[in-house]
């Protein structure tokens, strides 16, 4: 899913509050933080992952794995923080057009 600026304003404007629901420790990317992720996916529909690597490169494809897994779409990347938004089947969330 796409996102238009307008919508990722709406949604950083959401997400500036909340805590990350999913750390990634030293292990990396494994299939039970993936499973993690893609619970609080389904019931939040925008959560901040928290990602422990050091380099850039490292956490780049971090992130394009987990955007590839789960079809959640980058709202933003802080620091070390991931915002990720995947739209359930209930609409939790209502955006902008």
């Amino acid at each position: 899913m796409n996102l238009s600026n307008k919508q990722k304003q709406h949604l950083k404007g959401l997400a500036h509050p909340l805590k990350p629901v999913v750390m990634l420790g030293n292990n990396g990317l494994t299939e039970g933080v993936l499973a993690e992720i893609e619970q609080a996916l389904e019931h939040h529909e925008l959560i901040k992952v928290k990602i422990a690597a050091e380099d850039r490169e490292t956490k780049g494809l971090i992130i394009d794995a987990i955007l590839r897994e789960t079809g959640a779409s980058n709202v933003q990347v802080i620091g070390h923080t991931l915002v990720l938004y995947r739209a359930s089947t209930d609409r939790k969330i209502v955006l902008p057009r």
